[in-house]
């Protein structure tokens, strides 16, 4: 018989305790493959941040507006490339709980400065030329059933339309999809000129600006020029990195990163002591039978091989049950949220710490038990009542 014929036999021998072990061990796995499902879903503004990019906002608070003027300005900046503009527009369609960015944007300038957004010449052109155009995300389009021709009417929380209607008519001419599956499409634009024209209040005034530098070298000069330049204004500006912007904003709904190490941290110092004193108990049982090993020739580094492999083969199997109901509440949950915190992806990191976890957590748990069992003295184990 193999070493790990033994081990799996001897994992079964009591298939109650065996189960129970493996069911907590799984309930560890899937929260963490759910947890850094979510949070790997948050932070995917922040992985996918140009490094070249910068965004202009108010400095009193990026919710604040900003005149328009300040554009043309900008691109006067030494270091710049690029620079666009966009405005918040607050809307939803049909179900104001269905949460989507709706944004106003200048077309061309602002697919120039996000090459991760996909779209075919034809839709791109489109959305250029016509002012009642509107590009959708890929989440966004698949969630409510959208097609290329259709007309949509959003409407905002925010805006009326100088007629006094809440909703906005727009034809959908174009779905962007991402360059890779963590690029969030859970958005729309459309012409900020046509919003700009038709809105009741806002006037000649924009959101955020978005400043795509010569490198990333740039960025430090940039940012400083252009704050410089509208210091002492009655709209000062606040300028910083793409990513620092994302995490900032991130950041304003708590440390989530903190709050999932820590849930996840108490799972796996529980599931720590639970495994750990199976095993104790599981080597204290079999003193006799490993004794009685010992005496017909199994070593000591074979025993403790042998209390080792049982201690990683009930995490894998806990570990692989988990994370494979994990990977299908992705899905899961990527369909109940809408992409609204971002593309729920289960990716090849979270599979790899995953399984340094598993083997961490064997190694650990298996260690002292094993450690016993290679120490078990022949005689006195036989010797006892």
């Amino acid at each position: 018989m193999t070493l790990i014929e033994l081990v799996r036999k001897n994992l079964f021998r009591k298939p109650l305790r065996t189960i129970l072990t493996v069911f907590a061990i799984f309930i560890a796995f899937a929260i963490f493959g759910v947890l850094a499902t979510f949070q790997n879903a948050m932070n995917a503004g922040i992985d996918t941040a140009g490094a070249d990019r910068l965004i202009v906002t108010n400095k009193i608070n990026f919710t604040l507006q900003m005149p328009i003027a300040y554009v043309q300005r900008t691109r006067g900046v030494e270091g710049v490339k690029i620079v666009t503009h966009a405005d918040w527009f607050g809307g939803y369609y049909q179900d104001p709980r269905i949460f989507f960015a709706a944004i106003a944007v200048e077309p061309a300038s602002y697919l120039d400065i996000y090459p991760e957004y996909l779209l075919p010449p034809a839709q791109r052109q489109a959305f250029i030329s016509d002012r009642t155009a509107l590009l959708a995300g890929e989440t966004v389009a698949k969630q409510f059933g959208w097609k290329v021709g259709d007309r949509i009417p959003l409407k905002s929380n925010i805006f009326q339309q100088k007629n006094g209607s809440d909703a906005w008519d727009f034809t959908l001419v174009g779905i962007i999809k991402g360059e890779t599956a963590r690029v969030d499409t859970n958005f729309v634009i459309f012409q900020y000129e046509y919003f700009k024209e038709t809105r009741s209040f806002g006037g000649d005034t924009i959101g955020w600006m978005i400043v795509k530098t010569q490198s990333p070298k740039d960025n430090a000069n940039v940012m400083k020029a252009v704050d410089v330049m509208f210091a002492n204004s009655p709209f000062e500006t606040e300028t910083q990195t793409e990513q620092a912007f994302a995490k900032a904003f991130l950041e304003q709904a708590g440390d989530l990163g903190f709050i999932i190490s820590a849930v996840v941290g108490a799972a796996f110092a529980t599931i720590l002591l639970i495994v750990g004193n199976t095993m104790m108990l599981t080597v204290r049982e079999r003193t006799n039978e490993i004794a009685v090993m010992k005496t017909i020739g199994f070593t000591s580094q074979r025993i403790f091989g042998l209390v080792i492999g049982e201690s990683l083969l009930l995490t894998v199997i806990g570990g692989a049950l988990g994370l494979l109901v994990a990977w299908l509440l992705s899905f899961a949950l990527q369909n109940a949220t809408g992409g609204a915190f971002g593309p729920m992806t289960f990716t090849p990191g979270i599979a790899i710490w995953s399984v340094v976890l598993m083997a961490m957590l064997g190694l650990l748990t298996g260690l002292i038990p094993a450690l016993r069992a290679m120490r078990i003295n022949v005689v006195t184990a036989l010797g006892r009542k």
